[in-house]
Protein backbone atom coordinates (compact mmCIF):
# COMPACT_ATOMS: atom_id res chain seq x y z
CA UNK A 1 0.00 0.00 0.00
CA UNK A 2 1.62 3.32 -1.03
CA UNK A 3 2.19 5.87 1.70
CA UNK A 4 1.58 9.50 0.62
CA UNK A 5 4.37 10.88 2.82
CA UNK A 6 6.94 8.49 1.29
CA UNK A 7 6.36 8.82 -2.45
CA UNK A 8 5.46 11.44 -4.98
CA UNK A 9 2.54 10.86 -7.29
CA UNK A 10 2.86 8.29 -10.04
CA UNK A 11 2.44 11.09 -12.56
CA UNK A 12 5.81 12.45 -11.47
CA UNK A 13 7.42 9.06 -12.05
CA UNK A 14 5.86 8.72 -15.48
CA UNK A 15 7.01 12.10 -16.76
CA UNK A 16 10.14 13.44 -15.07
CA UNK A 17 10.53 16.18 -17.66
CA UNK A 18 7.17 17.78 -16.78
CA UNK A 19 7.76 20.67 -14.40
CA UNK A 20 4.45 20.62 -12.58
CA UNK A 21 2.92 17.16 -12.90
CA UNK A 22 0.22 17.38 -10.26
CA UNK A 23 -3.40 18.05 -11.14
CA UNK A 24 -4.38 19.29 -7.70
CA UNK A 25 -2.09 22.22 -6.98
CA UNK A 26 -3.86 23.05 -3.74
CA UNK A 27 -2.50 20.00 -1.92
CA UNK A 28 0.91 20.08 -0.29
CA UNK A 29 3.31 17.83 -2.22
CA UNK A 30 6.91 16.78 -1.80
CA UNK A 31 8.11 16.57 -5.42
CA UNK A 32 10.78 13.94 -4.76
CA UNK A 33 11.24 10.68 -2.92
CA UNK A 34 12.86 10.61 0.52
CA UNK A 35 16.33 9.11 0.43
CA UNK A 36 17.37 5.67 1.67
CA UNK A 37 19.17 7.11 4.68
CA UNK A 38 16.02 8.79 5.93
CA UNK A 39 13.79 5.81 5.22
CA UNK A 40 16.29 3.41 6.77
CA UNK A 41 16.61 5.34 10.02
CA UNK A 42 12.83 5.68 10.26
CA UNK A 43 12.40 1.96 9.62
CA UNK A 44 14.89 1.11 12.37
CA UNK A 45 13.08 3.47 14.73
CA UNK A 46 9.74 1.81 13.97
CA UNK A 47 11.32 -1.61 14.50
CA UNK A 48 12.62 -0.45 17.87
CA UNK A 49 9.16 0.89 18.73
CA UNK A 50 7.63 -2.51 17.99
CA UNK A 51 9.98 -4.16 20.47
CA UNK A 52 9.20 -1.50 23.07
CA UNK A 53 5.47 -2.05 22.53
CA UNK A 54 5.94 -5.78 23.01
CA UNK A 55 7.88 -5.09 26.18
CA UNK A 56 5.03 -2.85 27.39
CA UNK A 57 2.57 -5.72 26.91
CA UNK A 58 4.80 -8.13 28.82
CA UNK A 59 5.21 -5.64 31.67
CA UNK A 60 1.47 -5.04 31.79
CA UNK A 61 0.85 -8.78 32.12
CA UNK A 62 3.55 -9.50 34.67
CA UNK A 63 4.27 -6.19 36.40
CA UNK A 64 2.66 -2.90 37.28
CA UNK A 65 0.36 -1.04 34.95
CA UNK A 66 2.12 2.25 35.63
CA UNK A 67 5.46 0.87 34.41
CA UNK A 68 3.78 -0.54 31.32
CA UNK A 69 2.18 2.83 30.65
CA UNK A 70 5.57 4.55 30.83
CA UNK A 71 7.11 2.06 28.39
CA UNK A 72 4.08 2.40 26.11
CA UNK A 73 4.52 6.18 26.14
CA UNK A 74 8.17 5.77 25.14
CA UNK A 75 7.16 3.61 22.20
CA UNK A 76 4.63 6.21 21.06
CA UNK A 77 7.33 8.86 21.26
CA UNK A 78 9.65 6.78 19.07
CA UNK A 79 6.85 6.24 16.53
CA UNK A 80 6.08 9.97 16.46
CA UNK A 81 9.77 10.77 15.90
CA UNK A 82 9.99 8.24 13.04
CA UNK A 83 6.92 9.65 11.30
CA UNK A 84 8.19 13.19 11.75
CA UNK A 85 11.53 12.17 10.26
CA UNK A 86 9.73 10.89 7.17
CA UNK A 87 7.95 14.24 6.74
CA UNK A 88 11.15 16.29 6.86
CA UNK A 89 11.86 17.99 3.55
CA UNK A 90 10.47 20.55 1.12
CA UNK A 91 6.76 20.65 0.29
CA UNK A 92 5.09 22.82 -2.34
CA UNK A 93 1.59 23.88 -3.31
CA UNK A 94 -0.18 26.86 -4.81
CA UNK A 95 -0.08 28.49 -1.38
CA UNK A 96 3.68 28.56 -1.00
CA UNK A 97 6.86 26.76 -0.10
CA UNK A 98 7.01 24.73 3.12
CA UNK A 99 10.29 23.68 4.72
CA UNK A 100 9.77 20.94 7.29
CA UNK A 101 12.62 20.23 9.70
CA UNK A 102 12.56 17.79 12.58
CA UNK A 103 11.43 20.40 15.13
CA UNK A 104 10.16 23.37 13.11
CA UNK A 105 7.93 23.88 10.06
CA UNK A 106 8.22 27.13 8.12
CA UNK A 107 5.85 28.13 5.32
CA UNK A 108 6.66 30.98 2.93
CA UNK A 109 3.96 32.28 0.55
CA UNK A 110 5.09 32.52 -3.05
CA UNK A 111 4.52 36.27 -2.95
CA UNK A 112 7.44 36.55 -0.50
CA UNK A 113 9.80 34.35 -2.53
CA UNK A 114 12.29 36.26 -4.67
CA UNK A 115 14.18 33.29 -6.10
CA UNK A 116 14.87 29.62 -5.61
CA UNK A 117 18.30 28.63 -6.89
CA UNK A 118 21.07 26.07 -6.57
CA UNK A 119 24.43 27.31 -5.24
CA UNK A 120 27.82 25.83 -4.38
CA UNK A 121 28.55 26.20 -0.67
CA UNK A 122 29.66 24.24 2.41
CA UNK A 123 26.85 21.96 3.52
CA UNK A 124 26.33 19.70 6.51
CA UNK A 125 26.99 16.00 6.10
CA UNK A 126 23.77 14.18 7.10
CA UNK A 127 22.81 17.16 9.23
CA UNK A 128 25.84 16.77 11.50
CA UNK A 129 28.16 19.66 12.46
CA UNK A 130 30.76 18.40 9.98
CA UNK A 131 30.62 20.40 6.74
CA UNK A 132 31.77 19.47 3.25
CA UNK A 133 31.70 21.27 -0.07
CA UNK A 134 28.51 20.58 -1.97
CA UNK A 135 25.40 22.07 -3.53
CA UNK A 136 22.38 23.52 -1.80
CA UNK A 137 18.96 24.58 -3.02
CA UNK A 138 18.30 27.94 -1.37
CA UNK A 139 15.34 30.29 -1.19
CA UNK A 140 15.69 34.08 -1.15
CA UNK A 141 12.85 36.01 0.45
CA UNK A 142 11.66 39.58 0.16
CA UNK A 143 11.96 40.15 3.89
CA UNK A 144 15.57 38.91 4.08
CA UNK A 145 18.76 40.04 2.31
CA UNK A 146 19.84 38.06 -0.73
CA UNK A 147 23.00 36.80 0.94
CA UNK A 148 20.93 35.12 3.67
CA UNK A 149 19.36 32.46 1.48
CA UNK A 150 17.96 29.56 3.47
CA UNK A 151 19.16 26.10 2.43
CA UNK A 152 16.21 23.85 1.63
CA UNK A 153 17.97 20.78 0.22
CA UNK A 154 21.63 19.76 0.02
CA UNK A 155 23.60 17.13 -1.86
CA UNK A 156 24.83 15.68 1.44
CA UNK A 157 21.54 15.53 3.32
CA UNK A 158 19.71 12.37 4.29
CA UNK A 159 17.69 12.41 1.07
CA UNK A 160 20.45 12.96 -1.50
CA UNK A 161 23.73 11.65 -0.13
CA UNK A 162 25.50 9.96 -3.09
CA UNK A 163 22.39 10.71 -5.23
CA UNK A 164 23.41 13.81 -7.18
CA UNK A 165 21.00 13.11 -10.06
CA UNK A 166 18.09 12.82 -7.64
CA UNK A 167 19.13 16.15 -6.10
CA UNK A 168 19.21 17.80 -9.53
CA UNK A 169 15.70 16.51 -10.33
CA UNK A 170 14.34 17.67 -6.97
CA UNK A 171 15.95 21.09 -7.34
CA UNK A 172 14.54 21.47 -10.85
CA UNK A 173 11.07 20.52 -9.62
CA UNK A 174 11.09 23.04 -6.76
CA UNK A 175 12.50 25.76 -9.02
CA UNK A 176 9.75 25.01 -11.53
CA UNK A 177 7.10 25.45 -8.84
CA UNK A 178 8.67 28.77 -7.87
CA UNK A 179 8.74 29.96 -11.48
CA UNK A 180 5.15 28.83 -12.12
CA UNK A 181 3.87 30.60 -9.03
CA UNK A 182 5.42 34.00 -9.64
CA UNK A 183 2.63 36.61 -9.50
CA UNK A 184 2.67 37.27 -13.26
CA UNK A 185 2.73 33.57 -14.17
CA UNK A 186 0.04 32.75 -11.65
CA UNK A 187 -2.24 35.41 -13.14
CA UNK A 188 -1.68 34.02 -16.64
CA UNK A 189 -2.51 30.52 -15.43
CA UNK A 190 -5.64 31.77 -13.71
CA UNK A 191 -6.73 33.55 -16.90
CA UNK A 192 -6.24 30.35 -18.89
CA UNK A 193 -8.22 28.39 -16.33
CA UNK A 194 -11.04 30.93 -16.45
CA UNK A 195 -11.15 30.74 -20.25
CA UNK A 196 -11.26 26.95 -20.09
CA UNK A 197 -14.08 27.07 -17.53
CA UNK A 198 -16.08 29.49 -19.67
CA UNK A 199 -15.50 27.37 -22.75
CA UNK A 200 -16.61 24.26 -20.88
CA UNK A 201 -19.75 25.96 -19.63
CA UNK A 202 -20.62 27.13 -23.15
CA UNK A 203 -20.18 23.63 -24.54
CA UNK A 204 -22.30 22.22 -21.71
Amino acid sequence: MPLPFLTADRAFEAADDVALPFDDHERWRRPYRPGPWRVGVAALALLLASYVLFAAVIIALTGSVSEAGAVFGCSLLVIACALRLLRVGVWVSDRGLRHVSFLVTRTVPWERVVAVRTVQQPVRWLGLPRTVQGQALTVVRHDRPSEAGTALLTTHGADFLARSEAFDRAADAVEAWAAENRPENRQDRQDRQDRQDRHGSLRG
